[in-house]
């Protein structure tokens, strides 16, 4: 069973030798010693104590100063230079690089298909949702090229089980506070085998500040399935951590032709399956019914329509008529309330859509829009504003539905027949917009009522009827009535 982690190296000195390595003038005694710790954790040899380590020469440092340079393609002269002490200080992994403890002898893997994962500890970092919507993605980039499946569980012992805790937390590689260690996982295995553990005295983000969980738990999930290091700088299984643009984030190739060679390539499934919630429905009829103004009486008419709809925290909302209904996993049923109890300020919403990994969402009535933080989905100071704000022209009185999509980061906006592209990150509109709606979403109609994002699928409303999408693909993959989602069977 083999540990893996992302880590710095470590602070103290063990003072390995007596006699002191020949380095350049510039290398400060306290970069030898640090120079020294990173070769024994990383390129020392296989089962020495600490008395047999105080032995080490000049020559066996030298050795393994050049198996070090030589793995990191740098030039290989067996003495500390600036350029090799820059690559000991960089955030990395903390599996040796020559395979000290036999690290994925024999090439563990999975016998099995099915792998089950549990996160047993949390950090507050991130909400539950972020944090599960983000495992599962680092999942599903080796489940997207591999014929394994990864399936979340909430009770009971996983295949993998994954917590966020700092300091000791019963293993045998106790964790060292913020900068140090970040991550470690096991190798495939019985009992222990594929679990990850996170350092929550990280911080943990989505973003390129802080420590990016998704590249984290990605890397360490190679681990989980057998991968040892790559000397490819642009993997995902270099020791070092690096952070890339994780929209739209691919495995690199490196680690894809690695993982295959362990698993086998997966066979594109031409029609994935969504979540079993809401169960399939024919095509709908023609609403028949008048409009009536109780929502509570419209909850499960199959001509039901929505104002609009997005989550919120892993929660799903639906808005019609100045009300909502909330469908949650944390509570039985469907609740009802008016939109002005929770939101003073706002008498009906339009649309809305939430910005998961900025904790955000934001509301729209009318010309304004609102926007909301935390747990309590307070609205934050400085609202509401007007849309034009976010480069919306003045000819538009109001939304017609809005969606932010996680993985491109954009946020679109619907408007009659048309939609805008909105970067969340850079605060501006996208150029070239707007598009006609049925040139880039074949499908689903001329016009979107409602929009939302739920476990990489989109949902367009059109009417009472539903289009689910699937993005890469481009296609309907479902028809379906609004009211599905409400419990309605």
């Amino acid at each position: 069973m083999s540990l893996g982690a992302f880590c710095t190296v470590l602070l103290g000195c063990l003072y390995l030798c007596h006699a002191a390595p020949t380095v350049p003038p510039t290398i400060s005694p306290a970069e030898e010693d640090l120079a020294q710790d990173y070769l024994s954790q990383f390129y020392g040899d296989v089962g020495m104590t600490n008395a047999t380590l105080r032995r080490i020469s000049n020559n066996s440092f030298s050795q393994d100063l050049q198996a070090m340079q030589s793995f990191f393609g740098l030039e290989v002269t067996g003495i500390l230079d600036n350029e090799t002490i820059t690559m000991m200080k960089a955030p990395r992994c903390g599996v040796s690089d020559i395979s000290r403890y036999g690290h994925f002898a024999g090439k563990p893997k999975w016998e099995k298909r099915l792998i089950t994962y549990r996160i047993t500890q949390y950090t507050p970092d991130l909400s539950q949702s972020q944090v599960d919507a983000t495992i599962a993605q680092a999942f599903k980039l080796y489940s997207d090229v591999i014929p394994l499946d990864f399936k979340h569980i909430s009770t009971g012992t996983a295949d993998i089980m994954i917590l966020f805790k700092g300091g000791y937390h019963g293993d045998f590689y106790p964790f060292d506070g913020r900068g140090g260690v970040l991550a470690h996982a096991n190798s495939p295995g019985r009992n222990m085998g594929g679990d990850t553990h996170f350092d929550d005295d990280e911080t943990w983000t989505l973003t390129p500040r802080g420590v990016n969980l998704l590249l984290v738990a990605a890397h360490e999930f190679g681990h989980a399935l057998g991968l040892d290091h790559s000397r490819d700088r642009r993997a995902l299984m270099f020791p070092t951590y690096q952070y890339v643009n994780t929209n739209g984030y691919k495995l690199p190739d490196d680690d894809r032709r690695g993982v295959q060679a362990l698993y086998g390539s997966r066979t594109p499934d031409p029609k994935p399956q969504p979540p079993p919630t809401p169960e399939p429905e024919p095509e709908p009829e023609d609403p028949t019914e008048d409009p009536v103004t109780n929502p509570q009486d419209e909850q499960c008419s199959r001509s039901l329509v929505f104002d609009a709809a997005t989550s919120m925290r892993g929660d799903l909302y639906f808005f019609k008529d100045g009300y909502y209904w909330r469908k949650s996993t944390r509570f039985s049923g469907i609740r009802l309330t008016k939109v002005s109890t929770k939101w003073s300020q706002i008498t009906y919403v339009d649309a809305a859509y939430e910005v998961p990994y900025e904790n955000s969402a934001f509301l729209f009535q009318g010309n304004q829009y609102w926007g909301l933080r935390g747990i309590s989905k307070t609205i934050r100071p400085g609202y509401p504003k007007s849309i034009t704000n976010l480069g919306l022209p003045t000819s538009v009185s109001k939304l017609d539905a809005a969606v932010h999509v996680t993985t491109t980061g954009k946020t679109l906006f619907f408007v009659n027949n048309q939609y805008w592209s909105y970067d969340e990150r850079r605060n501006q509109m996208d150029p070239g917009y707007p598009r006609l709606i049925t040139q880039d979403f074949p499908g689903i109609g001329s016009k979107v009522d409602a929009a939302f994002e739920n476990y990489g699928y989109l949902y367009f409303s059109d009417g009472p009827r539903q289009s689910e999408y699937y993005l890469p693909y481009k296609r309907v993959m479902r028809v379906l009535l609004n009211y599905g989602w409400l419990n309605c069977y």
